[in-house]
């Protein structure tokens, strides 16, 4: 990374042909408090580096120091829009150490949990990219739409935004008497949305002109770069921690993974609309496939007090920003003894971005971020 420092010969801020600026950490272009330190020339980037350290932080080494029941209200402020990914991995982390096998039913449950999420977090991610181009309106359609789901989840899990309703041993309660059908009125509203927003914003030539060609990541950056979910597949990679590495019932689910080409942000953009009709198919296949009866909830012991087997594991899931991962140590005690969050955002909002950002111009580097779907919390955890 080149250095911005005015005792440098290219960029000289004495010289008066350079500016730089920061945007943030109130940014408009990520979902949370992150800042980018801009160099300037006319309105072209020549130079960014992120600023994180805004806001709640240091995840990891607070569960250190709480017991594991008491890790649930941490672990899902890692991600604000997309909770439910953090609570799946911390409670199936706890369940393989202690050997705790859970209910037939509560997978399904939690596979329409984390689907639920996924399709809140990309209609808002949807809604994002189009008010980063200038398109406010389809921003307060997806806000309003995912408030629907936040009844629904409200319904489910008694919370709106946190929900922690994926605990050791299962899910909290099982699914409110007449709850398929009333989550299908809102899948409805929301498939007229995403048919909106392809009209509104997909069909724009404005969004077209500025979307396409934009922020091209090329298909051999992916793995240099430790580029995953959206961000890989809208550069052809075919690559989908659901299909390729199963977990809970998505190997009984019919469902095929949406790739692209371009890799720009266009693509990006396209990709997680389709992202979304799928979670809603995939919603309805869990709801018509799941058992109808049966527990929810598996034996454990006393969670005031309960001592995990020594040991290490590492479990991954994929996220509406890529694939997710805890790697959890254990050492007999209540405590965990080591909990480490892998997340999508380091690489995409750090490394990625400061790459992608050079020459691009101050206007649309707020589309750019968004096209990366960030969560700055990861960063920080």
């Amino acid at each position: 990374m080149k250095p911005i420092w005015n005792d440098t010969q290219e960029y000289d801020l004495k010289s008066g042909k350079y500016v730089k600026i920061w945007q943030g950490p109130q940014h408009p272009g990520v979902t949370g408090n992150m800042s980018l330190e801009l160099l300037l020339e006319g309105d072209e980037i020549k130079w960014l580096k992120t600023h994180v350290g805004y806001l709640h932080r240091g995840f990891e080494k607070l569960m250190e120091r709480r017991k594991f029941i008491n890790c649930f209200p941490i672990v899902c402020r890692i991600c604000v829009p997309e909770p439910d990914t953090n609570e799946y991995l911390f409670a199936a982390a706890t369940e393989e150490l202690s050997g705790i096998e859970i209910p037939e039913r509560a997978k399904w449950i939690r596979a329409l949990n984390l689907e639920m999420a996924r399709l809140a977090a990309t209609i808002m991610g949807l809604g994002g990219q189009a008010a980063s181009f200038g398109l406010g309106t389809i921003g307060q359609w997806a806000v309003a739409h995912r408030d629907f789901l936040l009844d629904s989840f409200e319904e489910l899990t008694g919370g709106r935004i946190y929900h922690m309703y994926m605990i050791p041993g299962g899910v909290r309660y099982d699914i409110p008497e007449g709850f398929a059908g009333r989550l299908e009125k809102t899948l409805v509203k929301i498939e007229k949305l995403i048919s909106d927003i392809d009209k509104v914003m997909f069909n724009n030539a404005v969004f077209k002109s500025r979307a396409k060609g934009l922020g091209i990541i090329p298909k051999d950056w992916i793995e240099p770069f430790g580029i995953t979910g959206t961000t890989a597949r809208g550069s052809g990679v075919n690559y989908d921690v659901r299909k390729d590495h199963p977990y809970l019932v998505y190997d009984r689910l019919d469902f095929e993974v949406n790739v692209g080409t371009d890799g720009d942000v266009y693509e990006r953009s396209l990709i997680r609309k389709e992202e979304s009709l799928l979670s809603i198919r995939l919603i309805r296949q869990i709801l018509s496939k799941m058992p109808k009866t049966g527990p929810v909830r598996t034996f454990i012991p006393d969670i005031l007090h309960w001592k995990i087997p020594a040991g290490e594991t590492y479990l991954k899931a994929e996220s509406g920003r890529g694939e997710y991962g805890y790697y959890m140590v254990t050492d007999g005690s209540e405590y965990p003894r080591r909990v480490h969050v892998k997340g999508a955002s380091y690489t995409h909002a750090m490394a990625l971005l400061e790459k992608l950002g050079e020459g691009v111009t101050n206007a649309d580097i707020f589309g750019l971020m968004v096209s990366l779907q960030t969560c700055p919390p990861e960063i920080e955890r």
